[in-house]
């Protein structure tokens, strides 16, 4: 009976796989030491996707330089998205500046909803141990948030920098792209059309949503005399973009305050309103302006969020929805590329758009 020898492994295949494993080894080293600049690039990254129509139409229609270009881009951006965010951002930290009066004010505020449920329904939701981690919990994200200013500073200066590299070789930076990756060019379209659109719909469509929480919920404080509805408004913004539960986080405990205050009738007036016009708000513009951009499955969004924000911090809000559905999506391109099936996709498309 003859004996079945195995094939040898070819000279080439070990040339590859030792050639492989030295490139994630370094590329390894590299992620892990700059890993501080992960956020500003995934923020470049956005910015330069959102404006890259813009850029192309300046320098190859209108004939400008790219560097001139890239400088109008990076201002109009600066105006457009960072400043009116920084200026929301802001207030918290105005408004938080003093950290002893705000804790004061939060653990009477703590306090006076608690002793109410209990008075009204003799329920002990919070038990004391529960109420002082919360008020610890309170302190503690207050001075975060006053210690990442100079964080964001420095995160949006690296970010700019990058974007102003991208910005002035635009071609080469996509063909740079192109060839590294190691797909078909139809699956380099599918997966680069994908990623703009998700980056579009979550870098204008969830702020635009959370914008028109915080205006509608602002107006609506203003109405009812909610105490503070400037921070209130800032912090609905905030809390809108967090999966599930979203700017209910504020105004129930505000209808709550108020109501245990004695202004009984503003509060409950405040709690209709939060909860016909501030949801009616939010499901306007999901199931028709990020429907539009994308239509992204809530499951997708959901632990998208969740996972992007412990991976990547504020921006998990853009990246983690794209993160689970890009690994969806390269399952399907590893069964294109394998299966032997043709993709029907154009063979022509860019990694990151198709010119028109």
């Amino acid at each position: 009976m003859q004996i079945k020898q195995d094939k040898p492994i070819s000279e080439v295949a070990i040339k590859q796989i030792a050639l492989i494993s030295i490139i994630i080894i370094l590329a390894g080293l590299i992620c892990y030491n700059l890993s501080m600049f992960i956020p500003s690039l995934l923020g470049a990254i956005t910015l330069y996707i959102i404006s890259r129509k813009y850029l192309l139409y300046l320098i190859e229609e209108k004939k400008w330089k790219p560097s001139l270009a890239a400088i109008v881009i990076i201002v109009a951006t600066l105006l457009i998205l960072i400043l009116p965010v920084y200026l929301i951002i802001d207030v918290l930290i105005d408004k938080l500046g003093n950290a002893q009066a705000y804790m004061e004010k939060f653990n009477v505020f703590v306090d006076k909803i608690h002793d109410f449920v209990f008075k009204e329904i003799g329920i002990d939701l919070l038990s004391k141990e529960n109420i002082n981690k919360l008020k610890d919990t309170a302190g503690k994200l207050s001075t975060s948030l006053l210690n990442t200013t100079f964080n964001a500073l420095t995160v949006i200066a690296s970010m700019y920098f990058i974007l102003y590299f991208m910005l002035i070789s635009p071609r080469k930076f996509e063909r740079l792209l192109e060839n590294a990756a190691p797909f078909k060019k139809s699956n380099n379209f599918l997966l680069g059309e994908k990623i703009r659109k998700m980056v579009i719909a979550n870098a204008i469509g969830i702020p635009v949503v959370a914008l028109g929480q915080g205006i509608a919920g602002l107006i609506g404080y203003i109405i009812f005399g909610a105490p503070s509805p400037v921070l209130l408004f800032a912090l609905t913004f905030v809390t809108s973009m967090i999966p599930i539960v979203g700017a209910a986080i504020v105004y129930v405990p505000i209808c709550i305050f108020m109501i245990a205050e004695g202004q009984t009738g503003a509060g409950i007036g405040l709690a209709i309103y939060c909860l016909v016009v501030v949801g009616l708000i939010d499901n306007l513009l999901r199931f028709t302006l990020l429907k539009k951009l994308e239509d992204i499955h809530p499951l997708n969004t959901v632990f998208g969020i969740i996972a992007g924000m412990n991976i990547f911090g504020f921006l998990g809000l853009i990246f983690g929805p794209i993160l689970v559905s890009v690994t969806i999506l390269l399952m399907q391109v590893y069964k294109d590329e394998f299966s032997g099936r043709k993709n029907s996709l154009p063979e022509d498309g860019l990694l990151l758009e198709k010119d028109e």
